[in-house]
């Protein structure tokens, strides 16, 4: 390994704008190229960190020199970047959600196992400082009420409305409070979401709840909503035996008294233990991508309970 790890980026939007930010600030990283189907997109970003610029990922991927890629994509767009990125052999970081669809992400995952490689996905929420204080209030004491929330405003972006292209409000952003939910709570057996009823045909649910059922016994309800005009709630609230915290992505609330405020590093440390991977050091990737498709699985499985109509069993 060379002194100096090479990232190429697939991806040109605001959250490829991060990594490569904070890519750049590691004194061990340069970023070797970034590609998008907006040329004018990839060049903007590019330039910002005096790399070339592709108008499609085989462009990035035939020049080579990569160490790894990151795939910052909608979720219409994931599959194919990850095919070809994994086909080079290549360490790969995913920013979620994984794929508007299970079995993308299935074959995906499959693929990496097989070849043996260092994965990642943007799960940063993992590596709050306030998570590992909430763990620790816990203190071993079994979760038995969860309540999810993501109440916001429409992204500005022009796909995130079509279902075809972002999936719905629960797998595009919701996914980061089920991902929360599963490290605090455990895994669902059963979901059970219903939207509300007014929804334009091709267009997502404006509004949707949710029973969930976690396989240890606790029970758990997500509430998602994008009619607002800003974040008005987003985040995760536990109760156990004598104690209930709310977990945001700045904060922690225990009893509804003592608040804790997260350091603010989350961003950053997720970037630095991927690297540390692919660099082959003792890494503290928290969630590589066989962990983030169980993630996955449960936004899905809701996804797939609104759109039927009924409750959907996990294994089902």
């Amino acid at each position: 390994m060379s002194p100096i790890t090479r990232v190429g980026i697939i991806g040109a939007g605001n959250v490829a704008a991060r990594h490569a930010d904070v890519l750049s600030g590691f004194p061990d990283v340069t970023i070797a190229g970034v590609a998008d189907t907006d040329l004018h997109k990839a060049e903007a970003l590019a330039s910002a960190h005096g790399a070339p610029a592709y108008g499609d990922h085989a462009g990035l991927l035939e020049a080579g020199g990569l160490d790894a890629v990151y795939v910052c994509v909608p979720p219409f767009a994931h599959g194919n970047p990850e095919y070809d990125v994994l086909s080079c052999n290549l360490p790969i970081f995913v920013e979620k959600p994984l794929s508007l669809d299970l079995q993308t992400a299935e074959n995906i995952a499959a693929e990496i196992d097989r070849r043996g490689l260092p994965s990642a996905v943007g799960h940063h929420w993992r590596y709050l400082d306030i998570v590992d204080r909430a763990r620790e209030r816990l203190d071993g004491r079994p979760v038995q009420l969860a309540l999810g929330h993501w109440l916001d405003k429409v992204p500005p972006v022009g796909w995130w409305l079509k279902a075809s292209m972002s999936g719905g409000q629960i797998l595009e952003q919701a996914v980061h409070v089920l991902d929360l939910a599963r490290l605090l709570v455990g895994e669902v057996s059963m979901v059970h979401a219903v939207p509300a009823g007014n929804a334009v045909d091709g267009e997502i649910d404006r509004a949707t709840s949710a029973v969930m059922s976690f396989a240890g016994g606790a029970t758990g309800l997500l509430a998602t909503s994008c009619l607002l005009r800003r974040k008005h709630r987003v985040g995760l609230e536990v109760c156990a035996d004598g104690i209930a915290l709310e977990l945001s992505e700045t904060r922690l609330l225990v009893d509804g008294e003592e608040s804790v405020e997260d350091g603010g590093h989350a961003k950053t440390l997720v970037d630095r233990a991927f690297i540390d991977a692919v660099r082959g050091k003792d890494a503290d990737v928290r969630a590589p991508y066989g962990e983030a498709l169980r993630t996955h699985r449960l936004a899905v499985a809701l996804a797939r309970s609104a759109a039927e109509r009924r409750p959907v069993m996990l294994d089902d």
